[in-house]
């Protein structure tokens, strides 16, 4: 006698054989919601306005992957308030302007200081690109290869750069970013800026190529935080992706 099943997918049955008179029911499981879909929303669907040059690049986990380090609700208005105004004022600033044709990188570096809606924007939306990608929960430690060779050769030890640039973070008066950068002869230093300044600007005290930013706006730790901006700089150093910060290394240093 023929035996069957019964398998049920999106809605529909199937039938299959088991044995005379013994159907079953098979359940086929949902298909997995992506990682990134949370209550929070999902960071794919933040998109810039119509038109925009510059793009939102997404975040390679969900608003609330990064907690307990930092919480869902503060990633999701970082990412999709913040972060989504930055990049739509600078497409505004630049549109129907040569700068539609250049790298955000020569932009910054050939900025008029005077501009400061473009100043203020196109540095908000490459120093957040910066700080994102360098996050991941699954990270944390310490830096390995090269990196790890020069963080010793410059600072001693990683202890000794994880203290000195706290420091660094912890006494940039007001909003701003601390920043680890390559500098033109090759070192590795140390610097902060205001407000969404950075190194690659012509006014940056200490210039290079960024290899790693820490944001010490309020907006990137409130929530959590309140006024305790320290204890936000001691628990990032938990989300701290060193494989990106290393590359990017690697990179810069190639460049030289």
């Amino acid at each position: 006698m023929k035996k069957v099943f019964i398998l049920t997918f999106l809605g529909v049955t199937f039938l299959s054989c088991k044995k005379e008179n013994d159907l079953v029911e098979v359940k086929i499981p949902d298909p997995e919601v992506p990682v990134t879909q949370t209550a929070f929303g999902n960071p794919a669907d933040v998109k810039v306005n119509e038109g925009g040059i510059f793009k939102m690049k997404g975040l390679k986990y969900a608003y609330d992957a990064l907690a307990p380090f930092i919480d869902g609700k503060t990633m999701e208005i970082h990412y999709s308030k913040h972060h989504l105004g930055y990049a739509n004022k600078l497409n505004k600033a630049i549109a129907g302007t040569d700068l539609e044709t250049k790298p955000i990188e020569e932009i910054l570096s050939k900025l008029d200081l005077k501009n400061s809606e473009l100043r203020n924007n196109a540095g908000g939306y490459y120093n957040h690109n910066l700080f994102f990608e360098s996050l991941n929960p699954k990270a944390g430690g310490t830096p390995s290869g090269e990196l790890e060779q020069a963080i010793d050769l410059e600072f001693g030890s990683f202890d000794e750069f994880q203290k000195k640039i706290t420091e660094v973070a912890t006494n940039q008066f007001g909003s701003g970013w601390a920043w680890l950068v390559i500098t033109n002869e090759g070192k590795l230093a140390l610097t902060s800026t205001s407000n969404q300044d950075n190194p690659l600007m012509p006014n940056a005290e200490i210039k290079g190529t960024p290899i790693l930013a820490i944001d010490v706006w309020e907006h990137a730790y409130y929530l959590n935080y309140q006024n305790k901006r320290a204890d936000y700089l001691t628990a990032i150093f938990n989300i701290i992706d060193w494989n990106v910060v290393n590359a990017k290394y690697e990179l810069a240093i190639s460049k030289l």
